[in-house]
């Protein structure tokens, strides 16, 4: 079996990627090298793998790497509401506009998409389901909804909405919230947190690998719909995560009054869609915890302007 990977360079990408080659599957990554891609160096020993730096908003990049393969696992996104804020252009042709030239190019090849659980919004306290109506509140939302649409009105395809990803990673993120929270209690000894009472679901990294290579095992009961992704047992407030962390480690612990984070995400979700077929979420949050606190004490990031 021949998978091409958008966007394999990036937090789930350098997880899912060992995940396949070890079942001795071959492995194409297109990826433009955006964050960099020393997250995948351990791969390029693998006779299975094959790195293509490129763009996937060029057309003819895009049909230059799709020959001979089986399914198309799609990653590649500004992923985020500050990055795409930052960059809405580029956001808009990546995250949409390169969905449509690939429905253009995939002719009926499979596609698994990594959507987003932020396609949900604001809501009025219901537990979302694949049937809620969605309520995109960010242009990185707006844009996941309307590729997902995209993809669904092209068919052959499995869209997957992540719950928000935690964990280690070989391409770490840090804007993340619980690994952010982390990094900030670790390294900085001081958290700040907005909108403590704020809940979201969480899913860690590593069972957002495993719930895409069930939906290759799958892919016949699944294709043509929409699955959440995640644990109810893992939907949790800000401030839970924040005093879970702080029995682990000590730090500066302040809840704000005043102010507001700008990504307003406050739901809960149903992923019995997708564990009723079997899928279940192995990694809890604790664990996901210890092992960021683990982490982060080899994360040495520099500042520019420091003169020590």
């Amino acid at each position: 079996m021949k998978v091409l990977i958008t966007g394999g360079a990036g937090y789930i990408g350098c997880v899912i990627v060992p995940m396949l080659l070890d079942r001795g599957i071959e492995v194409t990554v297109l990826d433009k090298l955006l964050h960099g891609g020393t997250g995948l160096l351990s791969c390029f020993s693998k006779p299975d793998f094959q790195f293509v730096r490129g763009d996937i908003c060029d057309p003819s990049t895009l049909r230059s790497v799709l020959k001979d393969q089986d399914l198309i696992i799609h990653l590649a996104a500004y992923v985020g509401y500050p990055i795409c804020k930052k960059y809405p252009e580029e956001a808009s042709k990546t995250n949409l506009t390169a969905v449509l030239d690939l429905n253009q190019c995939r002719a009926d090849r499979p596609v698994i998409f990594a959507s987003t659980c932020s396609n949900y919004g604001v809501t009025d306290n219901q537990i979302c389901t694949e049937d809620t109506a969605l309520n995109p509140v960010t242009l990185y939302a707006v844009t996941k909804s309307k590729a997902e649409e995209a993809f669904l009105e092209k068919g052959n395809c499995v869209c997957l909405r992540f719950a928000t990803a935690f964990g280690v990673s070989p391409r770490l993120r840090l804007d993340l919230l619980v690994n952010d929270f982390c990094y900030r209690a670790k390294k900085l000894k001081s958290l700040i947190v907005y909108e403590g009472s704020f809940k979201r679901p969480f899913v860690h990294v590593r069972d957002i690998a495993h719930a895409i290579l069930f939906s290759i095992d799958n892919y016949q009961r699944m294709k043509d719909d929409v699955y959440n992704v995640g644990n109810e047992s893992l939907t949790v407030t800000k401030a839970e995560i924040a005093h879970l962390i702080r029995q682990k480690v000590e730090f500066y612990l302040h809840f704000a009054e005043i102010g507001r984070d700008e990504d307003q995400r406050n739901y809960e979700v149903s992923f019995q869609k997708i564990m009723a077929l079997g899928y279940e979420p192995k990694i809890k949050l604790e664990e996901g915890i210890d092992e960021l606190l683990a982490a982060v004490d080899v994360v040495d990031i520099q500042n520019p302007y420091s003169n020590v």
